[in-house]
């Protein structure tokens, strides 16, 4: 079959007028290439669920494919003993976003769940909460993160909150492709909308885990909190949490405070990206904020800014650690594999459990045991979850009250988190990290490159011996390559987001004393810079 007449069956099938619309005026045009590029293959659940481009045909994000999504969720719910379950929808306020999750309720709905929706658009950490707080089987968010505003998504999480693993998200998909037509799926307008009791009940759930009671209230009222939502959902919440936690409102870069999908003042609504965070550095230095904090889109990323610098994830996953060992928190703390090895060093020096997991958090939220349940969980994506039992997921608005509190405590005794990170390396030493990352149009480059690497590994890095292991043969199985060497990490893999070969780098410099701290500093970013070399070289890039 030709894909002119794929395209035709999908068309028919298709139940949006617009998205229909969309694949006959290529038909008609018989433009082959980009029906050929919408019909290669379906889009997959990667890290996240569904994530792509807003287009028409099965490789996009569209009203057909969601449908689908939603009825293969329903479908697999039922083979689980769940039928007729509660599911929760969310959604953020990227293009399409409120009608994919009507669509989704009404599939959801048709195939007699009982569904709920939240009110409006709301941050992601509210969607987790929310599956467990209404006792739901499975949540779905509609959200595309912190991707091209061209983007959408789909994630999907079961009864304990946290995003779904393997096999699930397999046999998820498995029953997506298994729903033989979108226009003969029931639907229903017998589901329920929330009122704002979820997102009231989140506020206070966070307040209640993260205890700012600790912080005396002339401590938290003195700090000066610079923020951006990055034109996403984040900000109303974020203001509600930081007031009922007694802390001193925070001061938003105005043209970034309400929602808008065009995300008009960042290249990528990213806080990693280069140039993000300018606007809230520039706010940062003309209110002589005490820190500033950036949130992604859909709230539940955070980044942090102090004293001009933009912290990594790692220093920020360090920080919240320290302060939460610091305070007793005691129970087992995670991190990624791709994450650095300092919180690694911290559980040890404070005799609790460390465990690393595969990429993702719905494998950090997945650590721990009975007798010492997770506590906190980061990644470098600057990723936290510093109150697990609120939200099965990162979550940047509790991470951002956490931040927000470090800072209060520091500033009271006259340093900021910028000095505190300097203690610990005096104290274990100079962890620094970075990253090698490269955005390709043809994803074959990515599987090119990881070949050439798992065929021939360095020997060596920063003239140190390495040793290569190919974490696909690990338990679970995880599309990585790890070198390992004395005082040297790196760590190779596929974006599972994005069109992206990223290498996460680590050395680690001694640090004998105060005075040391600056040149360790100096010393970890030439040796940062001489790892990237090497693994371009490695790479063939």
């Amino acid at each position: 079959m030709s894909v002119l007449d794929v395209a035709r069956t999908w068309a028919d099938d298709d139940p949006h007028d617009g998205d229909r619309a969309e694949i006959e005026a290529l038909i008609e045009a018989e433009n082959v290439a980009e029906l050929e590029r919408r019909f290669a293959a379906p889009l997959g659940f990667g890290t996240a669920g569904l994530r792509g481009p807003l287009r028409a045909g099965p490789a996009g994000m569209n009203a057909a494919v969601v449908a689908r999504a939603a009825a293969g969720l329903g479908r697999w719910l039922e083979e689980q003993g769940h039928g007729g379950g509660g599911v929760v929808v969310g959604y953020d306020a990227r293009r399409r976003s409120d009608e994919f999750a009507r669509l989704s309720a009404e599939v959801l709905a048709g195939a007699g769940f009982a569904v709920q929706l939240l009110p409006r658009a709301l941050p992601t950490p509210v969607l987790s909460f929310a599956v467990r707080h209404f006792g739901c089987v499975a949540g779905v968010m509609v959200t595309a993160s912190h991707n091209p505003p061209e983007d959408n998504g789909y994630k999907v999480y079961l009864g304990d909150g946290a995003q779904v693993v393997p096999p699930a998200d397999r046999e998820i998909e498995a029953a997506i492709a298994a729903v033989p037509s979108v226009r003969e799926l029931a639907r229903s307008d017998d589901w329920l909308t929330l009122g704002d009791d979820a997102e009231d009940d989140y506020v206070a759930a966070v307040v209640r885990a993260v205890e700012p009671s600790t912080v005396p209230a002339i401590v938290r009222q003195g700090l000066t909190v610079a923020y951006t939502a990055m034109h996403g959902v984040g900000a109303d919440t974020t203001r509600k949490v930081f007031a009922a936690a007694g802390m001193a409102p925070p001061v938003s870069v105005a043209e970034q405070d309400r929602p808008d999908p065009a995300f008009p003042t960042v290249a990528f609504p990213n806080p990693e990206e280069p140039g993000a965070t300018d606007l809230l550095k520039t706010l940062s230095e003309r209110l002589r904020a005490d820190v500033g904090i950036a949130e992604d889109p859909d709230a539940d990323r955070c980044a942090v800014v102090c004293d001009g610098r933009q912290l990594t994830g790692d220093e920020v996953g360090a920080l919240l650690a320290d302060w939460l060992l610091r305070r007793g928190v005691r129970g087992t703390y995670a991190a990624s594999l791709v994450s650095g090895s300092l919180l690694a060093a911290l559980a040890g020096a404070h005799g609790v459990p460390f465990a690393e997991t595969p990429t993702g958090f719905k494998w950090i939220m997945r650590a721990g045991s009975a007798e010492a349940p997770l506590v906190f969980g980061y990644e470098e994506a600057l990723g936290y979850a510093v109150a697990p039992s609120v939200a099965r997921d990162k979550d940047g608005i509790s991470a951002a009250l956490a931040v927000a509190l470090l800072a209060a405590e520091l500033k009271a005794t006259g340093r900021t988190l910028l000095d505190r990170l300097d203690e610990l390396a005096v104290q274990h030493g100079l962890f620094a990290t970075g990253q090698l990352s490269v955005r390709v149009d043809d994803l074959s480059l990515i599987a090119t490159a990881m070949q050439r690497l798992r065929a021939d590994p360095p020997a060596t890095l920063l003239g140190r011996d390495v040793t290569a292991t190919d974490l696909l043969h690990e338990e679970p199985a995880v599309d990585a390559v790890r070198l390992l060497g004395d005082g040297v990490r790196v760590i190779v893999r596929p974006s599972g987001t994005e069109p992206k070969l990223k290498a996460y780098l680590e050395t680690v410099v001694p640090v004998h004393d105060d005075a040391g701290v600056i040149a360790a500093r100096g010393r970890g970013l030439d040796e940062l810079d001489r790892l990237r070399s090497e693994m371009s070289a490695a790479l063939g890039w």
